[in-house]
C-alpha cells in the first residue's frame, strides 16, 4: 500500500478517480461535428486497449453483439490495474471516466482502422448510456457501472473467474451514430489479439 500520489502516471492519472470537465468536452465534440462510423469506432478503442495489455503475447478478445445495440468485449489479459492506497482503499485504473495522457489530446496521435485517431477508453464511456467495466485479476475482481463516464456507485468486488482479463460491456448513446460492427479487415487488424466475433446486432443508421 502506498500513497495514490507517489504511483507513476503511465496511462492515466491515478490521482483523480473522475474529470467531469473531460467527459463532458467528449461529449460535446460528438453533437457538435460529424464523425462518420462512431460506433465501429467506439469498438475498435476497446480493442485498442486489450492489444495494448496483450502486447508480447498473442491474446484473445470476443466481440459479442447483443440484440438491443449493446456490446461486449473480453479479453483474457492481466485486468485492468488495481492497487491498494495508503488507507488499504481499492483503486482501479480510472481508464473510463478521465482522460488517457498518451492521446486524448495529442495532435498526431495514432490512427485506428477506421482512420480515426485514438482518443482512449473514456471516450468510449462518455458516449455511452450504460458501460459497465469488469476486470479479474490475481488477486481479486471488481465491477463498476457507468452512465456517461460517471461512475453509478462506488467499486464494488464480484466473484472472481479461473482467468485473468477485462470485460467492457456498453451501450452507445443517441449522439453516436454509424455501423457498430466491426469489419473483417478490423478483426486482423490488431498485431496482439485473436479476435472473435460473435452475434450481429442491428446497426443504428443514425
Amino acid at each position: 500500500m502506498s500513497e495514490r500520489s507517489t504511483w507513476t502516471v503511465t496511462t492515466h492519472d491515478w490521482a483523480h478517480d473522475l474529470d467531469l470537465e473531460h467527459l463532458a468536452s467528449v461529449r460535446w465534440d460528438a453533437q457538435t461535428r460529424e464523425v462518420g462510423g462512431e460506433r465501429r469506432h467506439l469498438v475498435l478503442e476497446v480493442l485498442a486497449y486489450a492489444d495494448d495489455e496483450a502486447l508480447g503475447r498473442v491474446g484473445v478478445a470476443a466481440v459479442t453483439m447483443h440484440d438491443d445495440g449493446s456490446v461486449t468485449l473480453a479479453d483474457d489479459g492481466r485486468g485492468t490495474d488495481t492497487r491498494l492506497d495508503g488507507e488499504g482503499r481499492v483503486v482501479r485504473k480510472p481508464v473510463m471516466a478521465t482522460r488517457d495522457v498518451r492521446f486524448f489530446d495529442a495532435v498526431d496521435g495514432p490512427r485506428l482502422p477506421d482512420g480515426l485517431p485514438r482518443r482512449g477508453m473514456s471516450t468510449v464511456a462518455a458516449l455511452s448510456s450504460l458501460l459497465v467495466h469488469q476486470n479479474h485479476r490475481s488477486n481479486g475482481a471488481w465491477s463498476q457501472t457507468y452512465r456517461h463516464g460517471v461512475p453509478d456507485d462506488e467499486l464494488r468486488a464480484i466473484d472472481p473467474s479461473t482467468t485473468s482479463g477485462t470485460s467492457v460491456t456498453f451501450l452507445a448513446g443517441e449522439e453516436v451514430n454509424g455501423p457498430a460492427s466491426p469489419t473483417a479487415e478490423d478483426l486482423r487488424a490488431f498485431a496482439w489479439l485473436r479476435i472473435e466475433l460473435r452475434g450481429r446486432a442491428p446497426d443504428a443508421a443514425g
